[in-house]
C-alpha cells in the first residue's frame, strides 16, 4: 500500500507548489528562472509554470488512485487508464512549463 501512498503524496506536494507558483511565488523554481524573469512578468510566468506543475500533480494523483482500484478489483483496465492519464499529464504539464520558460526567459536553461 505504501507504493500507492508515496506517488499520491508527491502529487499533493506538486499541486501545492504549483498553486504557490500561480500566486506569484516562484521561489521554488531554479534561481536562473527567478533572476531572468522581470518583476512585471513574475505573475504571468508563475501562473503558466504553476499550472503545468498542477497538471502533473493531478496526473500523478489520478494514477495513484487508479492503481489502488486495480489492486482491489484486479481489473487491469484501471492501471492502463491511469498510465495514459499520467503520461498525458506529464507531457501537457511540461509543455506548458517549457513554453512559459521560453517566453519569459528566452530559453529553458
Amino acid at each position: 500500500m505504501i507504493t500507492f501512498i508515496m506517488p499520491f503524496l508527491v502529487g499533493v506536494i506538486l499541486i501545492i507548489l504549483g498553486i504557490s507558483n500561480m500566486r506569484g511565488n516562484i521561489s521554488s523554481l531554479h534561481s536562473y528562472h527567478r533572476h531572468r524573469v522581470s518583476e512585471e512578468d513574475r505573475i504571468p510566468f508563475g501562473k503558466q509554470v504553476g499550472l503545468g506543475i498542477v497538471i502533473i500533480g493531478v496526473g500523478i494523483i489520478i494514477f495513484s488512485i487508479l492503481s489502488v482500484i486495480t489492486l482491489y478489483t484486479e481489473n487491469t483496465i484501471y492501471i492502463s487508464v491511469g498510465t495514459v492519464v499520467l503520461i498525458v499529464g506529464i507531457i501537457v504539464g511540461l509543455v506548458l512549463s517549457f513554453k512559459a520558460m521560453i517566453k519569459y526567459n528566452k530559453g529553458i536553461f
